[in-house]
């Protein structure tokens, strides 16, 4: 069955380190089916964006991309945020700059920042995994451990959501839920036999999650 709603959302959907918005291609005609409006493009060194990881050396400038394309939206329009991976990093960047621009920030089997530690904290926690399932020179750590702390008038304002993928080998469902734990979410769901890319493998079902949190929060 197809979600509707009675206005439309405006989805920008963010990938995950090492992919591009590509992935997305299961799940963005789902979301437009049901009335909506879908963004989702390459960061910075991702996808067919031509320049190279090695030449990025900051968080922000390689969430440019989003960032740039957030601040031409018209002032009274608010989007979801649907971030991956650590495409959770880059809406947390984008809902600390344009706060009042994000209706909620849906962190999809994401890394999650708080607002008490410094934006490497959670990344600190499961460098190991990190290591192995990307690049280390995507996951910015030098830039992260000296980058000042999301704030709670900024970050922290905008409502969040934590989509937890069951089967999940990259992010394992106990370190989702201990980022839960460690920075509560408005909504948390959960996707049922579903692995680390629940937009290739069930796309179905997640246009479903994501747009419940529409109707809800958008």
């Amino acid at each position: 069955m197809v979600h509707t709603t009675n206005q439309q959302t405006h989805f920008i959907l963010v990938h995950g380190a090492c992919h591009g918005s590509w992935c997305w291609f299961k799940l963005k005609p789902l979301l437009e089916a049901a009335g909506h409006h879908v963004s989702a493009f390459d960061l910075t060194a991702s996808g067919t964006n031509l320049q190279v990881i090695q030449q990025v050396a900051t968080l922000a400038d390689y969430t440019m991309p989003l960032l740039d394309f957030i601040a031409t939206l018209p002032l009274d329009e608010k989007v979801v945020l649907v971030g991956h991976s650590l495409g959770g990093m880059n809406i947390a960047l984008a809902m600390e700059k344009f706060p009042q621009k994000v209706s909620v920030g849906v962190f999809l089997t994401a890394f999650m920042p708080d607002t008490d530690h410094k934006p490497s904290y959670v990344l600190d926690q499961d460098l190991e995994l990190g290591k192995t399932l990307i690049r280390p020179s995507s996951l910015f750590m030098k830039d992260l451990r000296n980058a000042e702390t999301f704030t709670k008038g900024g970050f922290g304002s905008v409502r969040r959501a934590y989509v937890i993928c069951d089967e999940d080998k990259g992010i394992k469902k106990e370190f989702q839920q201990w980022m839960i734990d460690n920075n509560p979410v408005d909504e948390v769901k959960e996707l049922k036999h579903v692995d680390h890319m629940p937009m290739l493998c069930d796309p179905k079902q997640l246009s479903v999650c994501l747009l419940d949190i529409a109707v809800q929060y958008a």
